[in-house]
């Protein structure tokens, strides 16, 4: 029962996080403390249910995120490097700002 709360916990932890951040890196690091309390929720429920098949889906389920996690933050440093910026607000006002400009003033911008 205490790992239940600790999984709870863990849920609120990452929604809080993912709803009052704005920089990209902050939100990756909810997203995953949000996946790691999922993760420990389903193994819960398959232990108590007496499956012995829970740790190693819990392997899966962990290498899986790892994965997942790794092309985020390469994501990340491209989006950071080519905008200079990792704020979700800066970046969707660039990102509108680009298609409100007509194609031929992006292709000047562009190539200068």
């Amino acid at each position: 029962m205490d790992y239940l709360i600790l999984s709870m916990v863990l849920m609120a932890i990452g929604v809080y996080g993912l709803l009052t951040k704005y920089r990209f890196l902050k939100m990756v690091v909810s997203i995953e403390i949000l996946a790691i309390a999922a993760t420990m929720n389903f193994v819960l429920l398959v232990s108590a249910a007496g499956i012995r098949l829970g740790e190693s889906l819990l392997i899966l389920a962990f290498s899986t995120d790892i994965c997942v996690s790794s092309v985020v933050v390469a994501l990340l440093v491209i989006v950071s490097r080519k905008y200079g910026t990792t704020d979700i607000r800066e970046l969707a006002r660039i990102v509108r700002d680009r298609a409100e400009t007509p194609e031929s003033e992006q292709k000047i911008s562009e190539e200068e």
